[in-house]
């Protein structure tokens, strides 16, 4: 069998070292002339993590993670607590795995690494055309090359040209907010007071999301608020430090003093998508944010790419072509649908601004505090706990009832 990957970010090399693992010959198609990595930190679940352990990529990536101590969620203007969560130890003990933060470009970096150097990934190799017969799939070089296999697997992102003819004739749906990310040195954020955990605040409008990374040499920050009219996802468009400032007045001085000792900051819209009925027409499937593209505040869009990584990738070696195909999709879909609707839920939870929603909110998390205690909110065990092994090997004989069991 030979697996044709169109993309090289997160989701398409998780898959390629997922095959590989599993002894299944592949080809990956990147149009970027080398791998770079755009944004900043990202949050790995003990669902993630769990997975990053199949792939052998966890052990690498351990020395340049961060294990969060707690997550805070804290109010805009006096950093009161509202919510206070535990990580750290207490996740690993309660679900076998780790929780960590890291910036991107040292998961790809270890992902990479893993894989080593292996002539099957083509760089400088943007798709044009992709089809498929029945029994194969093949994709089309602008160069005019034909790249054919028994499979082809589009993680070719949000704007999935694929996706797009395939399944969906539709854009990308914009949030209404915007980003902004930044880096700051460790020792300034520790001066204004951060510990190792995870931080949301949350103000009118506007969340603040913070937390180290670099093995605890950076802190990441990630603001999100309305748009101001520019709709550019590129993470690469650059603003300045006073334009972020000016988004985040009168905020804690916690807040503004990590924007303060920034490099200029990056700002990009945010988009999502429905989730789709489908995610296989023939020998050609979906993944990644392809498949389920998710708003961020749920920390799950990587973690769930990887997930469908090795589901896909176990799938394959376990079972015919079509079957494979069409219980990976079966096995995913539901889950995946259920976090991008728990994502464009906190949007509103996280953003509120009439003082009557907030102090509603407000009173919610103080219930949920006295409720837990120091343990874990609801929802989160069927989170973190996912086991892709599990999912992938234990699925009824007769899968198709997964289909249509609802």
């Amino acid at each position: 069998m030979r697996v044709v990957i169109v993309g090289g970010g997160v989701a398409g090399l998780s898959l390629a070292l997922g095959l590989r693992r599993q002894g299944i010959d592949y080809c990956l198609l990147e149009q970027a002339p080398k791998f770079e990595a755009v944004g900043a930190g990202i949050q790995l679940s003990p669902n993630a993590t769990r997975t990053l352990d199949h792939l052998g990529v966890l052990e690498r990536l351990a020395p340049h993670a961060v294990r969060p101590g707690r997550h805070r969620f804290v109010a805009w203007d006096d950093g009161r607590a509202l919510l206070t969560t535990p990580l750290g130890d207490a996740v690993t003990d309660a679900f076998g795995m780790p929780y960590m933060h890291a910036h991107r470009a040292d998961l790809l970096d270890a992902i990479l690494k893993e894989i080593g150097d292996d002539p099957r990934i083509m760089m400088a190799a943007p798709v044009v055309d992709f089809g498929e017969d029945g029994d194969s799939a093949w994709a089309v070089l602008a160069d005019g090359r034909r790249i054919d296999g028994d499979v082809l697997i589009a993680a070719d992102g949000v704007r999935s040209r694929i996706r797009e003819r395939l399944f969906a004739p539709e854009s990308p749906e914009f949030s209404g907010c915007m980003a902004w990310r930044g880096l700051t040195d460790a020792r300034i954020a520790r001066d204004l007071g951060y510990e190792h955990d995870s931080y949301i605040w949350m103000g009118p409008d506007r969340s603040m999301v913070i937390y180290f990374v670099s093995g605890g040499r950076l802190i990441n920050w990630i603001g999100i608020g309305p748009s101001d009219g520019d709709t550019r996802e590129s993470w690469t468009t650059q603003r300045t430090t006073e334009a972020a400032l000016d988004e985040y007045k009168g905020w804690h001085p916690m807040v503004r003093g990590l924007i303060e000792h920034s490099a200029p900051p990056f700002k990009w819209a945010l988009f999502d998508r429905k989730p789709l009925e489908q995610w296989v027409k023939g020998r050609i499937a979906l993944i990644g944010d392809a498949a389920h593209a998710m708003l961020p505040y749920h920390a799950q869009g990587a973690a769930q790419s990887i997930e469908d990584a090795w589901v896909l990738a176990r799938r394959l070696a376990l079972t015919d072509v079509d079957q494979a195909l069409a219980s990976y999709a079966d096995l995913r879909r539901e889950r995946t649908a259920q976090v991008q609707g728990a994502s464009r839920a906190a949007q509103d939870l996280f953003h509120m601004s009439e003082p009557e929603a907030l102090e509603r909110r407000n009173r919610r998390f103080a219930r949920m505090q006295e409720s837990i205690g120091d343990g874990f909110p609801p929802g989160q065990e069927w989170l973190f706990a996912y086991d892709v092994e599990k999912a992938a090997t234990e699925i009824d004989a007769d899968w198709r009832k997964l289909a249509w069991r609802s």
